[in-house]
């Protein structure tokens, strides 16, 4: 689990750990993957944290190698990513580097460096974040749409060049889901003004409410279980309705 760290990543992680699993949690602060893990041992669960930056592929390569020789790898969560904020020509060059080098070579780098590994093995699922923006036109988010997007194509490659490996590969698409980072994002913006962009920043979506991180995290579950195995290629809309019940 890349970014396991975050709200969803955390979520992720300890739904799957509740499962069973032994879980790799690499984030680029390891305090945040150390946290994380200390969830998922008062669970009773088991993981352990790793710090990796994914923009540099020899640090993800490294990383893989070593976990692979101590545990099988069976599924990859690619979770770790950053926003963005602006139109294409608010956006400069160094900030859609860093979307590009995060969110879209972080991934990359990731399932270059498992897929060997996965494939040595027999199989396994790859499961990657996208977002609503990567297929739906949102206003001002120029850079993470681009991003997004190409995870959602990336997820379909792989899925369709790795079927003769026993390798499934979807992605998730959830709209907006209530996180640290919402929270973060309105204190910033909007002092004094919280829990009114709250409620308008839910009722934005048909279903009339944010997605849960774990929400996100049980859907995560069944796709990377065997109860999902006739499952590849596809992007997952998790939206309350964003997508198709607008207008």
């Amino acid at each position: 689990m890349t970014g396991g760290g975050s709200g969803i990543g955390r979520a992720i992680s300890l739904k799957f750990a509740a499962h069973g699993a032994k879980l790799h949690i690499l984030d680029i602060s390891q305090e945040d993957a150390k946290k994380t893990c200390r969830e998922i041992e008062t669970l009773k669960g088991r993981a352990e944290a790793h710090g990796c930056d994914v923009t540099v592929q020899t640090e993800v390569e490294k990383r893989l190698e070593k976990i692979s020789k101590k545990d099988r790898i069976s599924i990859l969560v690619n979770n770790a990513g950053v926003s963005s904020i602006g139109t294409v020509e608010s956006t400069s060059e160094e900030e859609f580097d860093r979307i590009y080098r995060v969110n879209v070579k972080g991934f990359y780098n990731c399932m270059h460096a498992c897929i060997p590994l996965l494939k040595a093995s027999g199989g396994g699922v790859i499961l990657n974040m996208a977002s609503i923006a990567g297929s739906s036109a949102l206003a001002d988010r120029f850079a993470y749409s681009m991003s997004k997007g190409a995870v959602v194509a990336m997820t379909y490659s792989v899925a369709r060049d790795y079927l003769a490996s026993n390798i499934r590969c979807n992605c998730i698409s959830p709209a907006r889901v209530h996180t640290p980072f919402v929270d973060d994002y309105l204190r910033k913006n909007y002092p004094g003004r919280e829990q009114e962009m709250f409620d308008k920043l839910s009722k934005s979506q048909p279903i009339g409410r944010m997605g849960e991180p774990e929400e996100v995290a049980s859907l995560a579950l069944f796709l990377c279980s065997d109860e999902a195995s006739f499952l590849t290629g596809v992007d997952y809309l998790l939206d309350g309705g964003f997508t198709n019940l607008r207008g």
